[in-house]
């Protein structure tokens, strides 16, 4: 039915005169909103701070703001408003400004790629129609805002790159539009939200390289539409969820670098679009599932740094499209299965540190788009299949640390042409190195030490360009003329080499001077342990980037350089074992950067220089071995850097150990043995808390031990033996937690040793040599340590025993007139002495002069009990300490005394030793008969030996042992071709063999009276002894009173098992 046409006209009328009367009113409000966001945008732009690029400079009222660059407007209807603000890659600087909130039609906020800072402002919460929100790569700080969710409309959230904190708000599991959620690389805390398993329609979700913690929530093995999926580089824990087995969609899956454990689940399996997977660097343990070979989409596989056990599985070789394998740094076992060759598409194998052994499959060769291959640190063994050397694609080939055998084909560098790398490293290959490497000219890495290559080092390495590093050592090349060292001339072609280790070889004679020609790129030259001769390399000098320089072990005389202080890049300076002289120079004061200096066994002289101390990084300094004299200087101790070592023992320094060395609060091992130091021992020593091991032993210190040592709870050894320590035993010391040894032995400590802790182990410590001690366990033999002795009593033993001595002494005095008569019946020969023996032997028949074998130790030297290579010879061996002033006297005299003449009474010397140590020092020793009853005085002084003799001496026993001492002293005085005076006879000299007939020995002092020398000179000119022993008063004129004398000392001592 139609309307009459007047009333149509009518209605017509009046919908345009309402439109008339609401036009201004829509004018007014689309005016404003344009203005608002003019207004947001200029505020947008005043909070830039730095604009390079200039673009937010026509943003002006010379042109509309929608034609402003980066500014896009829509829908012209409602007065264009700002739908997109896309600002990205233009290197602004400044906040965004919370105006950013009044674009209320904005959709897209696309500024990644700045250097925005600041919080990312809330009331972004209020673009409703915002779709796009990308502000990834600036340094926006604070939360991600909590309102967020409001965006009801957003496909995509990309904060990657900044440094947003806090936790990731449970609000964004509302957002069910949202396709990419990217937080990743900010310092994001706490759990994984479980509500963002509700993101049905996310397909890429990326967290990594945050500080997330906890575990992987369950729900997110709903996220079905997911296709790329990131957790690496967190602190995850616990297991892998099984139910992200269910992820249908998953292209890419990364959770490396986490602390997951437990096994790979097998759900795994049931990923097949998966394409690529990383677990690496976790705590997976477990197997490789076998069912992993189902994913055949599968092209990059990463199971490295886990705790992976059990063989690979066969079903590995079903992954066709797998270019890149990487199980290194597990604890796989077993060999690699032949299958691992059907992978045509391998571009990358890594299998290097696990457990794997047996044989490289010999179909390897099949890998023919292998580039990377490494199966280093394993135990594969057997020769290297002569296919793998035919992969021409390979450019790293690293086979180190492994059994494998063989010689490396003389084509290597023709048909492995692009190799870049090639480490052979301890293994069992030898032959020589094939000159063909020198054809794969991309080489820039070479490392065969550890080896048994010999021959000649190829003198063509000089044409690889690239090359950068050449390690041979540990092998027997070798090099003695001109056309030998070709090779280092050639080497001089090669700019950028920067390190050259020949350690451990066969080379020898003098360096060539080419090699002062070699890149000054070098950074480190290592020639230790050769034979190389001549004085230090002046050569040299020129490499001025040089960190490490290493020519220990090799025969280098002459002095160290001066220069060695300009090259101010030194951070290692091993000269060891060499016969370098002179000075240490004090321009090593100028390596700032010198964390390791090793100078020790050298020949060394001087003292230590002061401008040590300038050298502030060091934390290694072992000058020991040397003849350096001279106090401790106090910068040395002061070196706060030293962490490692310290070591000035072996020399001839003297002073005091200065209380600076309370500064080496870092220092774990200090020694400063076998020195001429004196004074006390610094309390200040208990600052060092670090120290684990201590050794000043071998000294002069004197006074008590501090009981600040008290303080050194982490110390393992401590050695003060040798010194001069006095005072109360330090049974402070057995509180010490972690002490495993201790020596304080040959000192004059006085008191009663504990029972307890260390003390109850006699392996673990010693205190032999102080003749004050009592008490401590039973093995000691130590007496009890009884406090009162009745004077009474005393002087009644006194009375009783001196009677008795002197009819005993007269009875002494007729045996020795019978013995002497017969005597001189006896006509014995002198005895022709065996080939000397070596100090190796010596060393092998002693344990290494260890501690358990020593006797006991004189004037002069050391006494150990020793056992032959038969193994059944027991023999006494002294060694003379020739620092000791007077040593090397006493050892020609002892020689000489007893070269010719032999009695019952007399210690039979079997042969001698002169040779130098390990350490080139002179060595002097004499070897004895062993004399199992030890010497007189243990028998009559228990507590100053290292054993204690349960039984005492019968009466007869004495009477047995004071003949045979007159009859050595008659046969010495009387019946030798040239008289020899003893001039130390003691009960310590006299030494008891299984039969207990006494024997006299040490005869270091003794002198020899020849035909016009008066045969008793005075006893103050020609013989000296120890104070005591010494026959008394004025010239002796008569023979008999002078053996009255020293037996009458010795006799009483016999009888009444005292000294005087």
């Amino acid at each position: 039915m139609q309307l009459p046409r007047v009333l149509t006209s009518h209605v017509c009328f009046h919908h345009i005169l309402l439109l008339l009367l609401l036009h201004p009113l829509l004018l007014s409000r689309s005016a404003s909103a344009t203005e608002t966001d003019r207004l947001a945008l200029l505020a947008f732009r005043a909070a830039i701070t730095e604009d390079p690029s200039g673009i937010l400079h026509s943003w002006n009222n010379s042109r509309h703001f929608c034609r402003w660059p980066g500014v896009a407007c829509h829908d012209p209807h409602r007065g264009e408003r700002v739908t997109t603000l896309a600002l990205e890659s233009m290197s602004l600087r400044g906040v965004i400004s919370p105006s950013i909130g009044n674009l209320t039609y904005l959709g897209y906020l696309l500024l990644s790629n700045n250097n925005f800072y600041g919080e990312i402002p809330p009331e972004i919460s209020r673009l409703a129609q915002l779709k796009d929100l990308n502000l990834s790569y600036n340094a926006l700080s604070g939360t991600i805002p909590v309102r967020v969710d409001l965006c009801t409309n957003l496909l995509g959230i990309d904060f990657t790159g900044n440094l947003v904190s806090g936790n990731i708000p449970a609000q964004l599991g509302s957002l069910l539009k949202l396709l990419v959620l990217n937080l990743g690389v900010n310092k994001l805390v706490g759990d994984i939200t479980p509500f963002l398993g509700n993101l049905s329609s996310l397909k890429q979700l990326d967290l990594s390289s945050n500080k997330l913690t906890g575990e992987i929530p369950l729900s997110l093995g709903k996220l079905s539409s997911l296709t790329y999926f990131d957790l690496s580089a967190n602190k995850l824990v616990g297991g892998i969820p099984p139910s992200l087995g269910k992820l249908s969609s998953i292209r890419m899956l990364n959770l490396a670098g986490n602390a997951l454990s437990g096994s790979i689940p097998p759900d795994m399996a049931n990923l097949l679009t998966l394409g690529f997977l990383d677990l690496s660097n976790n705590s997976l343990s477990g197997e490789i599932p076998p069912l992993l070979g189902r994913v055949v989409p599968l092209q990059y596989l990463l199971l490295n740094n886990n705790n992976l056990t059990g063989s690979l599985p066969n079903s590995l070789g079903n992954l066709a499209s797998l270019t890149y394998l990487d199980l290194s740094s597990n604890s796989l076992s077993g060999s690699i299965p032949p299958s691992i060759t059907n992978l045509s598409s391998l571009q990358v194998l890594d299998l290097s540190f696990n457990n794997l052994v047996g044989r490289l499959p010999e179909e390897i060769g099949l890998l023919t788009s292998l580039e990377f291959f490494q199966v280093s640190e394993n135990g594969l063994s057997g020769p290297v299949p002569l296919s793998l050397y035919s992969i021409s694609s390979l450019q790293t080939l690293s086979m180190a640390y492994n059994q494998l055998s063989g010689t490396l084909p003389l084509d290597i560098g023709d048909t492995l042409p692009n190799l870049s790398f090639l480490g052979m490293a301890s293994n069992r290959l030898e032959g020589q190195i094939p000159w063909s490497l020198a054809n794969a000219t991309s080489l820039r890495q070479i490392d065969l030490s550890r080896n048994n290559f010999s021959g000649r080092v190829p003198a063509n390495l000089g044409n690889l360009p690239y090359l950068k590093q050449v390690s041979l050592g540990n092998n027997s090349l070798e090099a003695r003329d001109a056309e030998d060292w070709e090779f280092i001339t050639s080497l001089t072609n090669c700019s950028q080499l920067e390190e050259l280790s020949l350690i451990e070889n066969d080379l020898g004679g003098v360096l060539p001077a080419s090699i002062a020609n070699l890149s000054t790129q070098l950074k480190s030259l290592t020639l230790g342990r050769n034979h190389f001769s001549g004085s230090f390399p002046p050569g040299i000098r020129s490499f001025v980037n040089l960190v490490t320089l290493s020519l220990n072990e090799n025969h280098f005389t002459g002095s160290i350089p001066d220069f060695l202080g300009e090259l101010v890049n030194l951070e290692a300076l091993v000269l060891h074992g060499n016969r370098f002289s002179g000075n240490i120079p004090s321009s090593l004061g100028k390596l700032t950067r010198l964390n390791e200096l090793v100078l020790f066994d050298n020949d060394l002289e001087g003292s230590i220089p002061v401008s040590l101390g300038n050298c502030h990084n060091l934390n290694f300094l072992d000058l020991s071995g040397n003849r350096l004299s001279g106090s401790i200087p106090i910068e040395v101790l002061s070196i706060g850097s030293l962490s490692s070592y310290l070591d000035l023992s072996n020399n001839q320094l003297n002073g005091t150990l200065p209380l600076e060395v309370g500064r080496l609060r870092n220092t774990p091992f200090l020694s400063v043995a076998i020195n001429r130091l004196s004074g006390g021992i610094p309390t200040t020593l208990g600052d060092c808390q670090v120290l684990e091991s201590l050794n000043l032993s071998r000294n002069f210190f004197q006074g008590s031990i501090p009981t600040t040592l008290s303080n050194l709870k982490g110390i393992k050894w401590l050695d003060l033996s040798s010194n001069d320590l006095s005072g109360s035993f330090p049974d402070f010391l057995a509180g010490l937690p972690f002490l495993k040894l201790m020596n304080l032995s040959f000192n004059d400590l006085d008191g009663e040793v504990p029972v307890d802790k260390i003390f109850s182990n006699s392996s673990e410590f010693s205190v032999i040599g102080n003749h004050k001690l009592c008490g401590g366990i039973s093995s000691l033999h130590l007496p009890s340590c009884s406090t009162q002795t009745s004077k009474k009593n005393r002087s009644l033993i006194l009375e009783i025993t001196l009677p008795i001595a002197v009819l005993l002494l007269l009875f002494a005095l007729f045996m020795t007139c019978w013995y002497e008569r017969k005597q001189k019946k006896l006509g014995l020969p002198a005895k022709v002495l065996p080939t000397r023996l070596s100090y190796l032997k010596l060393v092998k028949a002693t344990d290494g002069f260890s501690d358990d074998n020593l006797l006991g130790v004189g004037s002069y030297g050391s006494v150990y009990r020793g056992v032959l290579g038969d193994g059944k010879t027991l023999v006494a061996i002294k060694v003379l300490n020739l620092v000791q002033r007077g040593a090397f006297k006493a050892f020609v005299a002892e020689c000489e005394a007893l070269r010719n003449i032999r009695h019952r009474n007399l210690v039979k010397i079997l042969t001698t030793c002169a040779s130098v140590d390990l350490r080139g020092n002179e060595f002097r020793a004499i070897v004895f008969d062993f004399m199992p009853n030890g010497s007189l005085e243990s028998w009559l002084h228990p507590d100053t030996d290292r054993k204690m003799y349960s039984e005492r001496l019968s009466l007869l026993q004495r009477l047995d042992i004071a003949i045979d001492v007159a009859a050595a002293v008659s046969y010495l005085h009387d019946h030798c071709e040239t008289p020899i005076i003893h001039c130390d006879l003691k009960p310590s000299n006299v030494l008891l063999d299984g039969n207990m007939t006494a024997r006299v020995g040490d005869f270091g002092l003794a002198r020899f009276l020849s035909d016009g020398t008066d045969r008793y000179l005075s006893a103050s000119v020609a013989m000296k002894g120890s104070i005591g022993y010494m026959a008394p008063g004025k010239p002796l004129k008569k023979k008999l009173f002078s053996k009255v004398c020293s037996l009458l000392i010795h006799l009483l001592g016999t009888y009444k098992r005292k000294w005087f």
